[in-house]
């Protein structure tokens, strides 16, 4: 049995607006600019000497911030989202990732498989982000909200059904 999604019904402690945007790290904040701009194909902008900010396909948006020394490397579950529509194109998308990995410093790359309910793999950039290219329709997990909460497994669960 399905839950609605949960609405603020009530007073929240909090008034918000706007989820606007998360944060990831950078080693090298031009070589970094050059990897989301030549290869992932995201839209940058330089907001201060060490910072930038990205987006793809929305208004939400990710800061990134130089981080010198960084020395740890993003969790999995941590990871980042990039979404296509169709297998064949993960599986694309897999293929371009193993013939540049070296030129962008790529590494820790899983090879696509079906897990979670989607057709996806994970890789790690050369700042120790962590990446997933995943199958997903238009509007990526905002459909999972018309779901409400979820009894059992899930989207975990093996037959659980997405849409498209």
């Amino acid at each position: 049995m399905n839950t609605p999604a949960v609405e603020i019904s009530n007073d929240p402690a909090l008034k918000l607006n706007f989820l606007s945007h998360g944060t990831l790290e950078s080693k090298n904040l031009d070589k970094t600019r050059e990897f989301y701009t030549e290869f992932l194909g995201l839209e940058v902008i330089r907001t201060s000497p060490i910072s930038i900010l990205i987006r793809l396909g929305g208004t939400n948006t990710i800061a990134v911030v130089e981080q010198k020394n960084r020395t740890e490397e993003m969790a999995m579950l941590n990871h980042n989202g990039l979404d296509v529509e169709t297998q064949a194109e993960v599986d694309a998308a897999y293929q371009t990732i193993m013939e540049q990995k070296d030129e962008w410093g790529l590494h820790k790359i899983s090879k696509p498989m079906l897990q979670h309910g989607t057709y996806a793999f994970f890789f790690w950039d050369m700042d120790d982000n962590c990446w997933e290219i995943l199958t997903n329709p238009q509007d990526g997990y905002s459909w999972l909200f018309e779901k409400g909460d979820l009894d059992g497994k899930g989207h975990m669960d093996k037959n659980f059904e997405r849409p498209g």
